[in-house]
C-alpha cells in the first residue's frame, strides 16, 4: 500500500513538472493529480527521529518534555500566586514600591560586595595601588613636588602675596566697622534733630486727640433704661 501511494506521489511530480514547463498551455497551474495525492497528517506533523533513537525512546522522551512543561506551567502559576499573596502583606504594613525597590537595591549590592569577583578586583586594586605607591617614580615624583611646595612656601612672592591678603583682611574689617559706626552715629544725630523731635511731637499730638475723641463718643452713648422700650418697626417688610 505504502509502494502505491509512492508510485502515485512520483506520478503526481512528473505532471506537475510537465505542466510547468513555459511552452506548456498549462503553465502556472498545478495538475489535478497533485490535489489528489493523499498526505499523511501525523506523518507531516512530526519531526524525523535523530539517528540512535528508537520509536520507544522517542516516545519516551516526548512525554517527559509534556511532562516538564506542564510542571513548569504549574510552578508559575503557584509563583503568580505568591507574588500577590506578598503584595498583599507589604500594602497592609504600608509598604510603597519605593521601599521594596530601595530593598532590593541594597540587597543587589550587597550581593555585588561579597561576590568573589567584586573580591578579588577589590584585592588586585589593593595590589596596584601598593605596587604604584611603593614604586620609585612615584616616590620621585612625591619628593618633587614636596620640594616644589616648601620652595614655593619660602619665596619672597608668596611671603609678600599672603603679608598682602592678610592686610586686606584686616582693612577690610575695620572699613566696614567704621561704616556701622558711622551709620549709627547718623542715625542718633537724625533722633535728636529739631526736625526728627518735631515730628515726633506731631504725631504725640494727633495720637492724643484720636484717643481723646474715642472717650468723648464713647461718654456720650446713652444706655437704655430698664423702663424704656426700644420703638417697634411697624414699617412692611
Amino acid at each position: 500500500m505504502l509502494a502505491a501511494a509512492e508510485r502515485g506521489r512520483g506520478a503526481a511530480m512528473e505532471s506537475a513538472g510537465q505542466d510547468i514547463n513555459l511552452n506548456s498551455p498549462n503553465k502556472g497551474l498545478l495538475s489535478d493529480a497533485m490535489m489528489d495525492v493523499p498526505v499523511d497528517g501525523a506523518a507531516a506533523g512530526r519531526t524525523a527521529a535523530p539517528e540512535g533513537l528508537s520509536a520507544a525512546e522517542e516516545e519516551e522522551l516526548r512525554a517527559e518534555i509534556a511532562k516538564v512543561e506542564e510542571e513548569i506551567g504549574t510552578l508559575r502559576q503557584v509563583l503568580a500566586a505568591k507574588e500577590r499573596h506578598c503584595g498583599e502583606l507589604k500594602r497592609k504594613l504600608g509598604l510603597t514600591p519605593l521601599d521594596g525597590l530601595k530593598q532590593n537595591l541594597s540587597k543587589s549590592w550587597h550581593d555585588v560586595q561579597v561576590s568573589n569577583a567584586y573580591v578579588r578586583t577589590s584585592e588586585k586594586l589593593g595590589e596596584w595601588n601598593d605596587k604604584v605607591t611603593q614604586s620609585d617614580l612615584y616616590l620621585s615624583a612625591s619628593s618633587t613636588l614636596e620640594d616644589w611646595n616648601e620652595k614655593l612656601t619660602q619665596s619672597e612672592a608668596y611671603k609678600k602675596t599672603q603679608e598682602t591678603l592678610s592686610q586686606a583682611g584686616q582693612k577690610t574689617s575695620a572699613a566696614l566697622s567704621n561704616v556701622g559706626s558711622v551709620i549709627s552715629r547718623k542715625l542718633g544725630d537724625m533722633r535728636n534733630s529739631a526736625t526728627f523731635k518735631s515730628f515726633e511731637d506731631r504725631v504725640g499730638t494727633i495720637k492724643s486727640r484720636v484717643v481723646g475723641s474715642r472717650e468723648n463718643s464713647t461718654d456720650g452713648l446713652q444706655s437704655p433704661s430698664a423702663g424704656d422700650k426700644p420703638p417697634q418697626d411697624n414699617a412692611p417688610f
